[in-house]
Parts: C-alpha cells; structure tokens; sequence
C-alpha cells in the first residue's frame, strides 16, 4: 500500500530570513580556538539529530557519529596527527614552509568535543539506489550530513573545526569501530574563543578567497 504524502504548509522564507541564512553561510568559519566551557550533551545530540536531517544518496543515511571522550583515544588521534603534519610540512619549501609551520591546524587540546565523523560504505540502508553507479555519492552525503551539524552548531553559539591532517586508514583502529568505515571528518567543536568572519587561512595570509566567478563556467 502507498502512504498518502502528508500535507504541510511551507514555511515563509521571507526576506529576512534570506538576510538571517546569508549571514549564517558567512559566518560558519572553521574553528581551531576554542574555550573550555562545556558543550551540553542535550545541545549535542540535538545538532546531531539536526545533521540527520542532511540528504543521502537513496535515502541511505550512511552517516556513523562517534564520540571521541576517552583521553587514550584522543591523544592516539593527536599522534596520528603530529606524524601526517610533519610529512606534510615537508611538502613545502622556504617562506611556505615558514608559514605552514607557524599555522594553527587543529583544536585538539582546547575543544571540549570531539567528533569522528565515518561513511557506511557497506550500508544495506538505501538498497543501493544511486550509490550502484556512483559509490562515491555515500561519502558526499556524510559531507553534507557533516556541513548540516557545522551550521546548526553555528546558530548556537558553537564552532566546529574539521582535521583533515589524519591517516584515514589507522582511525577506525584507534576508535575501535568496524575497519570498513571510511573517516571522513574529524571534528573539534566546542565555544569560540574569538569570533571573526574571515577563514582563518586568510587571515595568517596562506590563501585569498576566489571570486565565485571564477568557477562558473557556461557551455
């Protein structure tokens, strides 16, 4: 039997509202500093619950949210990061060099929560609508899940941080989940401790914004 769709009025996305999403868009900045307040577990969960909201490829919700509270756990993480960071600083020559050394390129020790953010790439969720033919479309929809919880999290005051400087391959291991799961984020989120509309990466002068007209194209 088919279920009869539910019929809901729409909400007024007025004007200002338009004005309310814009300013949110601009000012969901990357975090690495961050106040040791603590983050609710209620005001956690219900960003999280706001993140499932997020669409996926066949309706598949192959988003997995760990929690990573263990002290152990959280300093294996930092190691794994220490290790990436310096294959990468080697990456790069003179001033580069120098200034790639002096950013700040996580929020380990100062943010209060920490977030693993993994993709169910086996999901049976879904019955492979979408994702048969391009399997990459599971990831994309825990990125989307993952800019969801970044927003919702910005209306409340808190900010996210994402660390992409990881083994991908190692973090399954450390935070003992199935090593299928493919890690997508790893998220520092917590309040703050200064505020600023500007990517941090432009601010210590390693990359400009582009002009958006750069990357349209019309054929």
């Amino acid at each position: 039997m088919t279920a009869t769709p539910e019929t809901v009025p729409l909400p007024d996305f007025d004007a200002a509202f338009r004005d309310g999403l814009e300013d949110l868009l601009r000012w969901r900045r990357d975090v690495r500093r961050f106040r040791a307040d603590p983050v609710a577990p209620a005001l956690l969960d219900r960003l999280l619950n706001l993140a499932a909201l997020a669409p996926s490829v066949g309706n598949s919700q192959p988003w997995r949210f760990v929690k990573v509270s263990d002290p152990a756990r959280r300093a294996a993480i930092r190691e794994n990061f220490e290790r990436r960071n310096a294959d990468a600083l080697n990456d790069y020559e003179g001033e580069r060099a120098k200034l790639y050394a002096t950013l700040k390129l996580n929020g380990f020790d100062q943010a209060p929560e920490h977030l693993a953010v993994f993709c169910d790439p086996h999901t049976l969720d879904g019955h492979g609508l979408g994702s048969k033919t391009m399997p990459e479309t599971l990831a994309y929809s825990v990125v989307g899940a993952i800019q969801t919880f970044w927003l919702a999290a910005r209306t409340e005051g808190i900010g996210v941080g994402w660390v992409s400087i990881l083994d991908p391959e190692t973090v399954p291991g450390i935070l003992d989940v199935p090593e299928t799961w493919q890690l997508i984020g790893y998220l520092c989120v917590g309040y703050p401790e200064e505020q600023h509309i500007d990517p941090e990466l432009q601010r210590h002068g390693w990359q400009d914004r582009i002009d958006v007209s750069e990357f349209i194209f019309e054929r």
